[in-house]
């Protein structure tokens, strides 16, 4: 009951009293506050009664108006696919593998089904048959789900909530961020929903919608619990985690804000049981929006492409850079003919904007570029020895597909030998490491080089951003670092996988 603000007493008052309480009886609070006088006005009963139950039973509408306005556009998706196919999380039937065996998530995610392969999975070719949900975006019939849900599907039907069934066709997918889109031909008007312009922050409410166990619409609600979640599935994770309970079925599902706008779609679960604990991700909508435009428009996705080998910038490489904060990206090597090396960006490079926009780590920048159009014109800010620039440059289109990788590793841990335990020869004079930089003949398997991932065959380029042909260069360098008062020394090391850098403790023991 809320708190009945007193005046003086007097007969009106006690009246007033009365009245709140006989209204307190009957369910509902009334809060009675003088204003500009000493003594209360007794208002009329009907009149109390009324404004009471109005808000008592606004109060109690819940999320009951958004459900009944986005609730008919949100689909059932049923597909066949054959057994034969190699096949993904096909929702809410047990004869769909949701993870393939030895797969990185295997272990920690479930995609709204069973984990691994299923007892009995049919052997020989058949028709089996998944579901998942989606969601009308257009009047016209096209509709959006996950790439899971329609991977390798051989027909599609929708189903929407007032049970009419429409055959559909996959217009587009992209398995890089698990969207398809759908389109459903038919000589009507279908309702749909529109993506959400702005952001959602952690702690605002959000209502899923979708169609777990194939029991029709349903409803769950909670609240965005985290933004930015990399879950590992891929090079541009940044999911919305919600609370929000997802099952089977809400797969390609979207996820509504309060003012019944999709803020993200439903696509992965964490569940040790492979039923819901309260840990949700949700595709962001500005990513849906970027993905689903061009699935329309050119039934594909063409990527921006840098050109870059980038890895992060740990604290030991931050320190030998002398930057006051392990953040950004840095480039171990630009790629020949690239936009990044025609736009003059070098080896030991840290990037560290967007246009204005701030750059994390070395996965914020592959993401960043990677939802970006082949041919924008982007300005770019970077540390160059301690010296900031910036770059204007235009991105080129992604090559034969292949993402921009985030070498994400990190196997430097701090150490404090003065010895980097390796032994070392001039490139040029072991076969096969060719005619720049020094060549690692000897490793110790207890030095701090090994400890880094440094081995032998490997090819050190610079040490503390100075080029080496020799031992003596390499001495010296490292006496400068040291002189200097550094206490790591970032090396730029060329093995047969890529070119990274490699931070080593210096300081004297």
């Amino acid at each position: 009951m809320n708190q009945i603000i007193p005046a003086k007493p007097g007969r009106k008052a006690f009246a007033a009293r009365r009245l709140a309480l006989l209204a307190s009886a009957a369910g509902l609070a009334i809060a009675v506050v003088a204003a500009g006088t000493s003594d209360f006005s007794t208002p009329s009963v009907p009149s109390v009664i009324a404004t009471a139950h109005a808000e008592t039973m606004q109060r109690s509408t819940g999320f009951a108006d958004i459900v009944e306005k986005v609730k008919p556009a949100v689909i059932s998706v049923r597909v066949k696919v054959d057994a034969t196919a190699k096949m993904t999380s096909m929702n809410g039937n047990d004869d769909a593998s949701p993870m393939q065996p030895g797969a990185p998530l295997e272990k920690f995610f479930e995609q709204f089904g069973g984990r691994g392969m299923p007892k009995g999975f049919p052997q020989g070719k058949r028709a089996v048959t998944g579901e998942g949900s989606g969601f009308f975006i257009s009047a016209d019939g096209y509709a959006v789900t996950n790439n899971h849900v329609v991977d390798r599907a051989k027909t599609v039907q929708v189903t929407m909530d007032d049970g009419s069934v429409y055959d559909a066709k996959v217009v587009g997918s992209d398995s890089k961020t698990d969207l398809a889109l759908i389109k459903v031909n038919a000589s009507k008007s279908f309702p749909f929903v529109k993506f959400a312009d702005r952001d959602p922050r952690v702690g605002d409410w959000v209502v899923a919608v979708g169609n777990p166990f194939g029991l029709g619409g349903t409803v769950t609600a909670g609240i965005v619990s985290a933004r930015g979640r990399d879950i590992g599935s891929g090079p541009y994770d940044d999911y919305i985690q919600i609370d929000a309970p997802i099952n089977k079925g809400n797969s390609g599902g979207p996820a509504f804000n309060m003012d019944g706008e999709v803020i993200g779609v439903n696509t992965a679960i964490f569940s040790p049981s492979g039923g819901s604990v309260g840990i949700g991700f949700d595709i962001p909508a500005a990513t849906a929006k970027m993905v689903v435009a061009q699935l329309k428009e050119h039934g594909r996705i063409d990527r921006a492409w840098l050109g870059v080998q980038i890895q992060p910038v740990t604290a030991e490489i931050a320190d030998s850079l002398g930057l006051k904060k392990a953040e950004g990206a840095i480039v171990a090597q630009p790629q020949a003919d690239s936009p990044a090396s025609k736009a003059g960006i070098v080896a030991g490079d840290v990037i560290t904007e967007i246009d204005g926009a701030s750059i994390k780590d070395s996965r914020e920048l592959a993401r960043k570029v990677g939802m970006m159009a082949p041919g924008a014109k982007i300005k770019m800010t970077l540390v160059r020895k301690g010296e900031i620039k910036t770059l204007a440059l235009t991105l080129g289109k992604m090559p034969n597909e292949q993402h921009a990788k985030a070498d994400t590793s990190d196997d430097m841990s701090a150490g404090d030998s003065p010895r980097l335990g390796l032994n070392l020869a001039p490139a040029k004079d072991v076969a096969g490491s060719g005619d720049q930089g020094v060549a690692v003949t000897g490793v110790d398997p207890n030095g701090p080089a090994a400890e880094r991932g440094i081995k032998t065959g490997d090819v050190i380029l610079d040490v503390g951003g100075k080029a080496v042909a020799n031992t003596a260069e390499v001495r010296k360098a490292l006496s400068d670092a040291r002189t200097a008062g550094k206490n790591t020394v970032l090396l730029r090391v060329k093995s047969a996988e890529a070119t990274r850098f490699v931070a080593l403790p210096i300081k004297k023991a």
